[in-house]
């Protein structure tokens, strides 16, 4: 089964940290700033250490 990488949006505060770290990834959005998923794949090593950096645990995998 496959993975995808998903923000949840009540969680997230917008710290761009995900961003910084995965690019291709991560986008910030919106107005308050919000994280958007541009690559739900991801790169999987880039985006276990965004979840690991992101101080509200706001990004998780979820089965596809």
């Amino acid at each position: 089964m496959r993975q995808k990488v998903v923000v949840d949006l009540e969680d997230c505060i917008g710290c761009g940290t995900c961003r910084s770290l995965c690019p291709k990834v991560f986008a910030l959005r919106g107005d308050p700033r919000k994280c958007l998923v541009k690559d739900p794949s991801g790169d999987p090593e880039c985006v276990e250490f965004a979840m690991s950096m992101c101080p509200t645990e706001a990004i998780i995998w979820q089965k596809d």
